[in-house]
């Protein structure tokens, strides 16, 4: 009797830490530095909110309990939290979190652009979601790191935290971005960049992102979790 009270106890404190943990916590971080107009600005925010609505992007979002926050980044002293972490639960979640994505107001406009920077201040973010299992920085850029940290500095801290991050190169006006992004930006396994030949091709390109990042590689984690859960039965 002694023994089934005792596992009643147990289940009753640890659900909440179970119901609380999440699959994937994810940073979206956009670059807004001074090569970025206003017409390309609106394609990245609108762009993302519409990425975040696709069927499949959502559905993962969903299921993997994920927490989502939006960045925006130029250069060194000008990186912003500009929505803090959104737990998505429902997909209400996810309509809100897109809303608010392309309502987001452009905090700088003139300046440089500081990649190195952007990934440290992402980094810092993680430490509120210690529970979810994979952490991942999805970031945009339109140009190479001229202010600032190097990417590169980043490297060892995010490897020490299992974060991943992959990048879309916005190549309008930088042919060669995705091979810099590829060799001093992207970091972890299953790191990947994805190129947009200009910001009209945005949109597709990190709808394309997302599905990769969210739904393929969360499923993949919980597949992963379901074998080893059925292995111990």
């Amino acid at each position: 009797m002694r023994v089934m009270q005792l596992m009643v106890f147990s289940l009753f404190f640890l659900w909440p830490l179970r119901a609380a943990a999440c699959d994937l916590a994810l940073v979206l971080a956009v670059d807004v530095s001074g090569s970025v107009d206003a017409s390309e600005y609106r394609i990245q925010m609108d762009g993302l909110a519409a990425g975040l609505r696709d069927g499949v992007v959502s559905e993962a979002l969903v299921k993997g309990r994920a927490q989502v926050m939006l960045m925006q980044w130029s250069g060194e002293t000008r990186q912003e939290v500009t929505l803090p972490w959104a737990s998505v639960r429902s997909f209400a979640d996810v309509e809100a979190l897109a809303r608010r994505i392309e309502q987001a107001p452009r905090p700088w406009r003139n300046y440089s652009t500081a990649v190195g920077e952007a990934l440290f201040l992402a980094l810092e973010q993680f430490a509120a979601v210690t529970q979810c299992k994979r952490k991942v920085i999805d970031i945009s850029g339109d140009g190479f790191s001229n202010e600032g940290v190097e990417p590169r500095e980043a490297h060892g801290a995010l490897s020490a935290l299992g974060v991943t991050v992959n990048a879309i190169a916005i190549e309008q006006s930088e042919p060669d971005l995705t091979a810099y992004f590829f060799e001093n930006v992207i970091r972890g396994e299953g790191a990947f960049v994805v190129t947009a030949a200009s910001f009209a091709d945005y949109p597709s390109r990190i709808r394309r992102k997302l599905v990769r990042e969210v739904a393929r590689q969360t499923a993949a984690v919980q597949h992963g979790a379901g074998r080893r859960a059925a292995a111990l039965q």
